[in-house]
């Protein structure tokens, strides 16, 4: 090698390691430090089965210009049971996700959304857009996969019954994803599913009304997406949070007949209980809301600043209404801010730089939200965190510093149960515990 190969290559590297430690798309990706494989539920079994791959993030890699992320597409949450769906277990899709290091802006023709995948939350999880690739058939006054993409349906509203508690399911060849926010549906104001009645489990994150959510992953084009509340001016925290909100409205028609832009189109079928206002994509209309800066653009994001991004970025949203109900569109679309460049691959051609997730197995943040509930509690106590990069120890300890049961929240979880119902009455102790900080909690148990 020249010396001035050597010297380009030495300032290749250093320039990509000075990246990897500052720009989000690189160092915001949930890796597995610890090992933990994914669990899932089978219908009638509440008692979870360890599976054999790995979840959340293997490897982070990133050249000048590309990031590559490794996953099998697997959460560390508990996934299923899914009803209504021919697959009872999700499948490792052992993927490589290509992303732009520097995503731009789309100056051309709309990108669509399309069906699949449209982005990848950090725990490699796939997001898909708001349709499931179904629209009405005429023909059969019903929806089929080979309909006339006319009317064409949503998953969010048509598959419910499918999803899990965690708001997700797998597609036909088994892999895992969302149509939405994903968190748990318990933890919606008002619930749409009952699901987590029979089946405990939480999502990615937990909506905090009064914090700027977290990052959740990143779209096709690579712009980040967050959960659904940010800075209200959309610059720093002086006005607060507010959450974001969906420009898309339900439109004021009471048969199918015309699209929103008054393209006259074949019929789609009576608005009725079979088929609410709601039930396809051209149902909505897109309003502009220019003097309000919590109301998002046509593909459901803004320019504004988050605290991963100090400077500014376009940001994509997963917007929910005031009881925490996913709304159209969900996440991302229906089509994209920026150019569609992410791609999967089977193999990294390029020279890379991996990033590692340091694991310091703690959680020194004062602002660590922990919510427990019921207190006082019967039967259960549900121990609800921000998502954990690293596992975390959960003790319940009597009045005399007896250690009486012991679980863990797991990394990328939000949640862990302890059961109760053959505890006596009294006052206890949760105590949550890294490796470096412990923090306790007074619960009262009364039966």
């Amino acid at each position: 090698m020249t010396k001035l190969n050597y010297l380009y290559t030495f300032l290749l590297i250093s320039n990509s390691l000075v990246l990897g430690q500052t720009n989000p798309i690189i160092t915001s990706w949930l890796q597995n430090t610890t090992g933990i494989t994914g669990r899932h539920y089978l219908n009638g079994n509440p008692t979870p089965i360890i599976d054999a791959a790995l979840a959340n993030i293997q490897t982070a890699q990133y050249s000048p210009n590309w990031v590559y992320v490794t996953t099998q597409g697997v959460p560390s949450f508990i996934t299923g049971p899914f009803f209504a769906n021919p697959n009872t277990v999700i499948t490792a899709t052992n993927a490589i996700y290509k992303f732009p290091l520097n995503p731009t802006q789309n100056l051309g023709a709309p990108i669509f959304t399309g069906a699949g995948n449209i982005g990848i939350f950090k725990n490699g999880v796939g997001l898909f857009s708001y349709g499931d690739g179904f629209s009405y058939n005429p023909a059969t006054n019903s929806d089929a996969p080979t309909g006339s993409a006319i009317w064409r349906r949503d998953a969010v509203k048509a598959e419910i019954i499918g999803f899990d508690c965690s708001k997700a399911h797998p597609a036909a060849q088994g892999n895992y994803h969302h149509h939405q926010n994903p968190s748990a549906f318990n933890f919606d104001l008002i619930q749409l599913s009952t699901i987590c009645n029979l089946y405990s489990s939480d999502g990615l994150y937990t909506i905090n009304p009064s914090e700027h959510s977290p990052l959740l992953g990143f779209a096709y084009d690579g712009f980040p997406i967050y959960g659904a509340y940010a800075y209200t001016n959309g610059i720093d925290d002086s006005n607060g949070v507010s959450r974001m909100k969906s420009s898309y409205q339900l439109r004021n028609i009471t048969a199918r007949t015309h699209y929103a832009d008054g393209t006259d189109v074949v019929d789609g079928p009576a608005i009725n209980t079979n088929f609410p206002l709601g039930w396809y994509r051209e149902d909505y209309e897109y309003i502009v809301h220019s003097n309000d800066p919590t109301y998002l653009d046509e593909h459901n994001g803004r320019f504004c600043k988050t605290p991963e991004y100090p400077n500014g970025i376009y940001c994509y949203f997963t917007t929910v209404d005031e009881n925490y109900n996913s709304t159209y569109p969900y996440a991302v679309g229906p089509t994209y801010y920026g150019v569609k460049s992410a791609v999967k691959v089977t193999l990294i051609t390029e020279n890379t730089v991996s990033y590692t997730t340091l694991n310091t197995n703690d959680f020194i943040n004062k602002d660590f939200k922990v919510i427990i509930a019921p207190n006082p509690s019967q039967d259960f106590i549900a121990i609800q965190t921000q998502t954990t990069e690293n596992d975390l120890n959960v003790e319940l300890i009597d009045e005399l510093g007896k250690v009486v049961k012991t679980t863990k929240i797991l990394q990328g979880s939000t949640l862990s149960i302890v059961e109760t119902d053959n505890i006596y009455n009294g006052i206890y102790f949760i105590r949550i515990s890294s490796k470096n900080e412990v923090k306790s909690y007074k619960i009262i148990i009364k039966k």
